[in-house]
């Protein structure tokens, strides 16, 4: 039997301990393999969706292989722990540590390939399925599948290299290793499990200021916060799983109606050993499946907000001329024929806007009548509104007792009083130069004289909104203008008209939100599947210990029932615990995303939210039940 032969029959012989690394392994390599398929695709034309594409999937296979990187590290140094012994027996019968380090290389180059190959096979038969998805959400007329060698090269080039990375690093494991501690199957787990009280109080206090801060920012918004919110939930759950838990424990064990009763001495003292043990895997498990769950909840909230745009924006098309806008009828006859080849029906609706100066101020504002205001609303189906002469309403900003007003015109004379805000289809501030205010018919017929720094013509703007019932389909109208009120932004330059088409640019937000929800999707996906696999990983490599103190206790007289009781009570804070505070983190954070969203768009995520929160929550059940069904089949207590 040849030296590759021996490896390849023990990768054979350990499949089931190795078979978590392997779907890891496969699962992330398929997933960068359909973000190369998205990345490299030719048949997505449009310039903006080529470019967020790019970007988005970009920076998912980064993320992806930072992250595989770390995860498959974590889970070799596991997987060799779970066979050290045979580890140590092989160095008895004379493998010298090159050969062993050669056989570790071996191995783990061999489930690499392996996996390589499996994940872009399963890839490139998942990747219609995700174009299609990718299609419907971004409307696109067709998405094919295709073959391009440029995918599979990126993807068997980013991850052979990643692979004899881990394969190397394999080897300085077992470097690190002497023969005694392979042997002993590693370190004596058996050591007191000691634990700084200074450190469980710092874990408190580090979380409470982390929440407290959350809390507060409900009431006043600071987002220069995060990175101290940040900091002290990292550093909170580092010393809760280190020193917190352990104080809590040994804690409860002071009460002995909680601590003296059943089975619970046993279940304590596992967990201390066990919480001793693997802090360091509890916490990474919770940062991990903290960042799954937010980067799901984020995307999810960006995915709301892209579908209460049209609630913000009820206008389809506007476009605002100037007076002296030589383009005018040009532009007004370019948008009607994009609606003619589009085939879409349409109401124009017109108003006038004049500007005058406030005397408080000495500033421009611009005054729209009563009567232009209603007629909009009407088609829009929006409220109407009543002015009595001397009552006016702020256009597009609400009104609060703090900031009533008495607008004095200085070149008509004209008062008129602010109590109200009118909310309803607010006309875009780039439109105009200073804010804008309804007046009532009769105050707005006394405007008889023009503008104080200019003419009557110079005075007077005039406002087309075209509105169109199918909006969705107005992403094609207006491109040459939007492309030049685009060009005019880069360049400083003022033109003599603005345009503004809420359907291309929801096009726009819709396309970049979905492909930012599928990217997180899949990555929340891999860092999921990781966090489990962290458990999974504890499990395989503390199995033959916990078979044999089963074993110990059964012999003692306990019965198969009491033994599940125990084992129950062990998978519980292994699986729960993490997950908790992973819950508990994702919590206050979106609690803090609302706080941002309500101080930028006074919009609620809780809806999203709940169903993020629900979903990751019915996930982990379904791994729990999986695992433990495994754990209890393997100490033989499946009744």
């Amino acid at each position: 039997m040849t030296f590759l032969q021996f490896a390849y029959r023990n990768v054979l012989r350990n499949r089931r301990v190795y078979a978590a690394y392997f779907m890891a392994s496969s699962f992330s390599v398929m997933v960068f393999f359909i973000y190369s398929m998205l990345l490299f695709h030719p048949s997505i034309e449009n310039q903006f969706i080529r470019d967020i594409a790019f970007l988005g999937m970009a920076v998912a296979d980064v993320v992806l292989v930072i992250f595989t990187l770390f995860f498959l590290l974590y889970s070799l140094n596991a997987f060799l722990q779970a066979r050290s012994k045979e580890f140590g027996i092989l160095q008895q019968l004379g493998m010298d540590r090159g050969q062993l380090q050669r056989l570790v290389f071996v191995e783990t180059m061999i489930l690499g390939v392996v996996a390589l190959i499996t994940g872009i096979f399963f890839g490139y038969i998942f990747t219609k399925f995700f174009f299609m998805v990718i299609r419907a959400m971004l409307e696109l007329e067709t998405l094919p599948l295709y073959f391009n060698f440029e995918p599979f090269l990126l993807t068997a080039v980013v991850f052979t290299t990643l692979f004899i990375v881990i394969s190397f690093a394999g080897t300085m494991f077992i470097r690190q290793s002497n023969i005694v501690q392979l042997l002993i199957g590693g370190p004596n787990r058996n050591e007191t499990a000691n634990y700084s009280i200074v450190g469980a109080w710092v874990s408190f206090v580090f979380l409470a200021i982390a929440y407290s801060l959350v809390i507060y920012s409900l009431y006043r918004m600071n987002v220069w916060w995060s990175p101290v919110i940040i900091l002290c939930a990292i550093w909170g759950s580092y010393y809760f799983f280190k020193d917190g838990m352990l104080y809590l424990i040994y804690t409860l064990r002071g009460y002995k109606k909680v601590y003296w009763k059943a089975t619970r001495i046993v279940t304590f003292s596992d967990a201390i050993d066990k919480m001793k043990e693997n802090s360091r895997m509890y916490f990474i498990v919770t940062m991990v499946s903290t960042l799954a769950i937010i980067s799901v909840g984020v995307v999810a909230s960006l995915t709301s907000f892209a579908n209460q745009y049209r609630e913000s924006n009820p206008i389809s098309v506007l476009y605002v001329s100037d007076s002296q806008n030589p383009f005018e009828q040009q532009h007004i006859a370019q948008l009607t024929n994009d609606f003619f080849s589009q085939n879409l029906t349409y109401t124009l609706l017109t108003a006038t806007v004049t500007k005058q100066t406030s005397a408080a101020t000495n500033s421009p504002v611009q005054l729209i009548s009563e009567t232009d205001i209603n007629t909009i609303a009407a088609v829009l189906k929006e409220p109407l509104i009543d002015l009595s002469p001397g009552e006016g309403m702020r256009f597009g900003e609400n009104v609060t007792n703090s900031n009533q007003q008495l607008i004095h015109l200085r070149e008509n004379t004209i008062y008129f009083h602010v109590a109200e805000g009118y909310m309803h289809f607010p006309l875009p501030d780039a439109a105009f130069q200073g804010p804008a205010y309804i007046l009532s018919d009769e105050d707005y017929s006394r405007l008889a004289n023009p503008y104080l720094f200019g003419t009557w013509d110079e005075s007077r703007t005039t406002v087309f909104a075209f509105h169109v019932p199918d909006w969705l389909r107005t992403d094609a109208i207006g491109l040459d203008l939007d492309r030049e009120m685009i060009a005019s932004y880069e360049s400083d330059q003022q033109l003599p008209y603005y345009f503004d088409n809420p359907g291309l640019n929801y096009s726009y937000i819709s396309s970049t939100f979905s492909l930012l929800l599928v990217t997180g999707l899949l990555v929340a996906a891999v860092l999921i599947l990781a966090a489990g696999s962290f458990i999974y990983f504890k499990f395989y490599t503390n199995l033959e210990k916990d078979r044999r103190q089963f074993e110990v206790l059964r012999h003692m007289g306990l019965t198969n029932q009491e033994l599940r009781v125990i084992a129950n009570r062990q998978l519980y804070p292994q699986f729960f615990l993490p997950w908790g505070l992973a819950m508990l983190h994702a919590t206050f954070s979106f609690l803090f995303l609302q706080a941002v969203w309500v101080d930028i768009a006074a919009m609620s995520i809780a809806m999203e939210m709940l169903l993020v929160l629900g979903a990751f929550t019915g996930i982990q059940a379904v791994y729990y039940l999986l695992i433990r069904w495994r754990y209890l089949a393997h100490l033989q207590l499946l009744s």
